[in-house]
């Protein structure tokens, strides 16, 4: 090749696949590359590998990628040399070409009077018939319709009518009838005119048995026309393209030769220049070829000729377009076979509805999915790509080329067989359809072959998505406790699990959690399903070929489904909260950190990290790939006994009497009937009962409130006191925080709490670790052999015998709530060893005290563990001073592990010159930021208007700590090193960090109660630690300000190897950024395109003690006039009585109900709850279903409805007010 040379920097006019690819050649060049992007595609992979892009903003197709002259002074701005338009949008027109000549920007295609020429079909019809091309039957452009319908009566149908500026099918319509064309000829004439600026059409003769076979061409301007052989691209849907290959199959050399010569004679003919194709219509039964059309552009199915010929065709563009001269006459013959298919968004059961929305899961295959082959990916998209609704919907071509079209098909199929796209539908299933059908793999094909192939996705269609439903699995997300992730799973696995037994599947099969109302789903295929759980009216829908019929659904029997059935989950008539719908195979959907269950708040797994939504659809197994066994029979015993009541047992501690709680507390704790306060959820159940005397007056460097300790892990059950009010930790709790826990839910009652509901009753029954391990045992081998396997339990308790326990002791507490100790004259620190249930233990470190020294042994002792790899320990989760060990009770004895921790200790020795990797992670804070002043705002108007940290908290942290001024708060946040250590106190890696130096630890209370509303990653301090909040939710941190994400949904980065950001023992320090810097730092980062400062280091703790010692007198001059500040504060409060806060945690019980009229009639509450909103007013008229008002319980919105039509007469309740089941919300009148 000649080189006269070559662009500096190049834009390219495009977006998504096609972009990507012109950067790849671009980047092989030494060009720069220049990209636009309308902002839906911001964080699309063309912007993302391009060297320089520049935002064409938001609005239509037209306002963006069809902007010329946005476009244009982007190029000039950008000082390119020439622009790329890709295929579709700018690519064909003529107008663009010429702009980009006057501009003195070269355009890289051919010249806007060829595209003229061949743009326009009528045109292009007359230069083919006068270089001799073949044409079908057809007209010049039409009049009007009723010349269509005249012509059309000569020409004979079927025939297509076409739009003469159209392509890529649109503007094309096929007509067998003379009704069909009247029909379609406006629509065709829209079409044109809004895609092309062009309305004219005509009309075409329509082989009915077409193949569609094109002719890649290559011309230099200069009469010089290469052929790079023949592409099949037959296999069509809606006259677009789904399946290519070259070499065309099943047609003879002469005939493929005559094609090649045909297309070149054209291109000759006007001296084309750049790439392009010409289109032809064969028909197989003749072997004859017709004329179709010209795309003067790069055409989408450019790549399989590319792997044939070895030729790289947007080089050779890019090349002319900068002078150079090229081979155009050298012999060339394809070797080998290449087939590509398209993917695209759409779902092909429901004619090929486009699809848009988050792509959760994006995964190719490699090259280790094919043999003996090449594979070749184009795309655009990637884990948690957002796939716009503006745009065509291909987000993909996988090429595979191989020496044979058999071993094509073959390894195309394979490749696409291990590739995963979820989150939206897509054709990836129906093209692997496709590539398996007799017709295909003989290279019997034709363009209408799609319309008779049938296909059934094995889906299910989410018609009506319930209050809230998951996707939940067993045993959930384990193994990542110690940075935030809870295991999520069902909130009663016991019917859960019980359900897939029965179903014969494997105990891993995701299932559907239903809370409260449950889906309306329909059934693509065929398969059996069944029901556990709190009972609900559950129905089938099967219509028939003369009527339909509803069938009741019974509970805990297996239910055959055919396909097209429409399950109505129903919602619960009675007791419980939840009901479960397993289905034969499992729902299939990916996994996420090793689960397919949805944790809502942190936005992953499950679908697409959510409850389900109308218009979803979930996947299933093919039926030939379920292998599901039923059982012969079950002993009914099994089924859970669900009521209002409940008795749970539990395992007194970690926290108990006289440490934390009196005597007293713990009696009153075991005797008090609970209630189930209308708040609760999946992370917690709260409770309404007496609150503690407590055994201290405050809870020190933790806290204010005596039920404050450091953080230290939960055990998923556990009972902590936030504040006075218990709440039982669910499966989507945090995996740190800082209030004692009395009591932990065993494993085998777990269940239970799933199935609370706003007004339960509930009493707690302490039992021993051995009783707690064989009802486990019990129940595992009750569900395994579907016999019920009893314990017997009556006079079950946590102490040796009630005789042997101290008479001073309260009855319910055992002869010690802590199981070991090592005395400080055996250890250098001391340590305790506090039972957490059946499955956990707690190991706490010397004083009850914020002491770095202690976070290392606490680490020094995980590190040592682990390296043990001992069985039965399932992960180990770091508090401040304490170690939670997670462990499986029935494979591990707590008294074999408990031996082997203090084994583990005399190995750990006195940890002199300890050291552990240290880096330091510099992080953008915006101080006092918008989104902290907004919460402050929405807590002082919804939750607590006299609290002393509003309305200003940064003032508060000032007045707390005996500071002169704002500023000295600044400047010690911004001075701080803060050291971290735990991940995950309020979720997704979210850090719990103190300042490596004691003088820069401010302190602080937490709110009580607490905020509603959080900003993901705002910034506070509570107690002595600072943290740094993982995602939107409550919150009790005083605010600072806010920073960037610590957690990564979906992409790797640079910073992020793995979801979360920081490490234990990372040292965090702030710089400053405004609002607006912070917004626009977050749009960047999680895509990686902010680099932070990350320094690599040690942190040594023999230097760090000797720091402590030479600055001690500095160090106790802070700390002294800080708890000075402190104690005013608190007595202030006290003055003002603002030391406690009372709410009312309960619903309003009125002691009487207002009588109604004749004619009235009330619409009564069906659960106890809030009211959260009022959609009607007095005088209103309503209708029949029609929603009333909107009430808050367990976290969730739940509608009332009116049963009957009337007219509203009074509310009896407002927003914010609390109900009770049976209470009257509103009173109508049907007069």
């Amino acid at each position: 090749m000649k080189n006269t040379g070559m662009f500096k920097k190049v834009l390219i006019a495009n977006r998504g696949a096609i972009a990507v690819r012109i950067i790849r050649t671009l980047r092989e060049l030494g060009c720069i590359s220049v990209v636009v992007y309308h902002e839906a595609d911001k964080h699309s992979l063309h912007v993302h590998h391009a060297d320089e892009s520049y935002s064409l903003g938001t609005g239509s197709v037209t306002d963006t990628y069809l902007n010329q002259e946005k476009i244009l002074s982007i190029a000039k701005e950008a000082n390119a040399e020439a622009i790329h338009p890709g295929y579709g949008f700018l690519s064909e027109n003529p107008d663009f070409s010429d702009a980009c000549d006057q501009a003195g920007i070269v355009f890289l295609g051919p010249n806007s009077q060829q595209m003229k020429d061949f743009g326009l079909k009528h045109r292009a019809r007359e230069l083919a018939e006068q270089s001799n091309t073949p044409l079908l039957p057809g007209t010049d452009l039409l009049k009007d319709l009723e010349d269509a319908v005249t012509q059309a009566d000569h020409i004979g149908y079927p025939l297509m009518l076409k739009s003469t500026a159209g392509g890529g099918g649109i503007g094309m319509q096929l007509c067998y009838s003379e009704k069909e064309l009247r029909d379609a000829f406006d629509s065709v004439k829209r079409l044109s005119a809004n895609n092309f600026s062009n309305d004219g059409v005509f009309l075409e003769k329509f082989v009915e048995k077409a193949r569609h076979i094109e002719v890649q061409i290559f011309g230099d301007g200069q009469g010089n026309v290469a052929a790079f052989g023949e592409r099949d691209c037959s296999l069509q849907r809606r006259n677009q393209k789904v399946i290519e290959e070259t070499p065309a199959p099943n047609i003879s050399e002469a005939t493929r030769k005559a094609l090649h010569d045909t297309a070149c004679r054209l291109g000759k003919s006007v001296n084309y220049r750049s790439a392009g194709t010409v289109e032809f219509i064969y028909d197989d039964a003749s072997e004859a070829f017709y004329f179709l059309e010209v795309n003067t552009r790069l055409q989408v199915e450019h790549g399989v000729t590319e792997e044939v010929f070895n030729i790289d065709l947007v080089e050779w563009m890019i090349r002319l377009g900068a002078g150079e001269t090229l081979p155009m006459n050298e012999n060339r013959a394809p070797v080998g076979h290449s087939i590509q298919a398209r993917i695209y968004a759409e779902d092909p059961v429901k004619d090929f509805q486009p699809c848009a929305g988050l792509l959760s899961k994006v995964r190719w295959a490699d090259k280790d999915a094919i043999n003996n082959s090449r594979l070749r990916i184009d795309t655009w998209v990637e884990h948690g790509t957002q796939v716009p609704a503006l745009f065509d919907p291909m987000l993909a071509k996988v090429i595979v080329t191989a020496d044979t079209r058999e071993d094509a098909i073959t390894q195309l199929h394979q490749a696409l067989a291990a590739s995963e796209l979820y989150g939206i539908e897509t054709n990836l299933l129906y093209v692997q359809h496709i590539l398996a059908d007799k017709d295909v793999l003989a290279g019997n094909v034709w363009t209408r072959k799609l319309n008779e192939l049938s296909f059934q996705d094995p889906s299910i269609d989410v018609i009506s998505a319930g209050t809230q439903t998951t996707i939940q699995d067993v045993p959930g997300r384990i193994g990542y406790w110690n940075v935030g992730i809870p295991p999520s799973g069902p909130f009663d696995d016991y019917s859960f699990r019980l359900g897939n037994r029965l179903l014969g599947n494997r105990e891993d099969c995701a299932g559907l959690e239903i809370t409260l109302k449950g889906p309306v789903l329909k059934f693509g295929q065929a398969t059996q399903v069944i029901m556990t759980g709190a009972e609900t009216n559950a129905t089938v829908l099967r219509t028939g070929l003369r009527n339909s019929e509803e069938i009741p659904i019974d509970f805990y029997q297996v239910i055959n489904l055919e396909a097209g059935d429409i399950l109505d989950c129903g919602s619960v008539t009675g007791a419980g909260a939840r009901a479960f719908l397993l289905i034969a195979g499992g729902i299939q959907c990916p996994e996420y950190l090793g689960s397919r269950s949805t944790f809502t708040l942190g936005q992953f797994g499950g679908h697409n990290g959510r409850a389900l939504l109308p218009g979803d659809v979930l996947h299933l197994l093919p039926p030939k790939a379920i292998n599901n066994e039923l059982p012969a029979a079950y002993d009914a015993n099994l089924i859970p006994s669900i009521g209002n009541t409940w008795e749970v047992h539990v395992i007194y501690g970690p926290h108990g009497a006289p440490d934390f709680f009196t005597d007293d507390d713990i009696d009153t704790f075991f005797d008090t009937d609970w209630e189930v306060h209308f708040n609760s959820s999946r992370t917690g159940v709260r409770l309404i009962g007496p609150k503690p005397d407590w055994a201290r007056a405050d809870g020190g460097e933790a806290g204010l409130h005596p039920s404050n300790i450091h953080d230290n892990a939960y055990a998923i059950g556990a009972i902590d006191f936030t504040g006075d009010m218990p709440v039982i930790l669910g499966p989507d709790g945090p995996s740190l925080g800082g209030f004692v826990c009395p009591a932990t839910v065993i494993n085998a009652d777990l269940w239970k709490l799933g199935q609370l509901k706003a007004g339960d009753k509930i009493k707690f029954k302490p039992v021993s670790h051995d009783t707690a391990v064989e009802l486990a045992t019990a129940q595992n081998a009750s569900i395994n052999s579907l016999t019920q396997t009893s314990v017997h339990t009556p006079s079950d308790r946590p102490s040796d015998r009630p005789s042997d326990r101290p008479s001073d002791r309260p009855k319910h507490l055992p002869s010690s709530i802590v199981l070991q100790t090592i005395s400080t004259d055996q250890h250098p620190t001391g340590v305790v060893y506090r039972p957490a249930g059946d499955n956990y233990l707690l190991i706490e470190y010397g004083p009850l005290q914020l002491d770095i020294r202690l976070r290392f042994r606490v680490h020094a002792l995980m590190e040592s563990l682990l390296l043990e790899d001992i069985d039965g320990i399932i992960e180990m989760t770091p508090g401040i001073r304490s170690l939670q060990i997670h462990y499986d009770s029935l494979s591990l004895s707590r008294d074999d592990l408990l031996t082997r921790l203090i084994a583990q200790e005399d190995k750990l020795g006195d940890l002199k010159n300890a050291e552990v990797p240290s880096r330091t992670v510099w992080l953008p804070l915006s101080w006092n930021d918008i989104a902290c002043q907004q919460a402050v705002d929405k807590y002082v108007k919804s939750v607590r208007a006299d609290a002393p940290w509003c309305p200003d908290n940064i003032e508060f942290i000032r007045r707390i700590n005996g500071l002169d001024s704002i500023e000295d708060v600044k400047d010690i946040v911004f001075d701080a090193s803060y050291l971290v250590m735990g991940l995950g106190d309020v979720y997704l890696g979210a850090p719990v960090a103190t300042p490596v130096d004691p003088r820069h630890r401010l302190v602080t209370t937490k709110y009580n109660p607490a905020r509603t509303w959080t900003a993901e990653n705002s910034v506070g301090i509570g107690g002595a630690y600072m943290c740094i909040y993982g995602m939107e939710g409550p919150g009790g941190y005083q605010f600072i300000g806010r920073t960037l994400q610590m957690w990564n949904r979906h992409k790797q980065t640079k910073e992020f190897s793995q979801p979360w950001l920081l490490r234990f023992f990372d040292k965090i320090r702030f710089y400053e950024v405004s609002h607006d810097e912070l917004t626009d730092i977050r749009e960047e980062f999680p895509h990686g395109r902010y680099p932070i400062k990350i320094e690599e280091g040690i942190f040594n703790l023999d230097e760090y003690e000797r720091f402590l010692s030479d600055e001690a007198e500095g160090i106790t001059a802070f700390q002294t006039q800080r708890q000075h500040a402190f104690q005013q504060e608190l007595e202030d409060w006290k003055a003002k009585g603002l030391l406690r806060f009372e709410t009312d945690t309960g619903a309003i019980e009125d002691a009487d109900e207002r009588p109604l009229k004749d004619g009235e009639f009330a619409i009564e509450s069906h659960i106890s709850g809030n009211v959260w909103q009022v959609l009607v007013k007095p005088g209103q008229q309503v209708e029949a279903g029609q929603p009333l008002l909107i009430l808050e319980s367990m976290k969730m919105e739940i509608e009332i409805t009116a049963h009957k039509s009337g007219t509203v007469v009074e509310l009896l309740r407002e927003p914010g007010q609390g109900v009770s089941p049976g209470k009257a919300l509103v009173v109508l009148t049907n007069r």
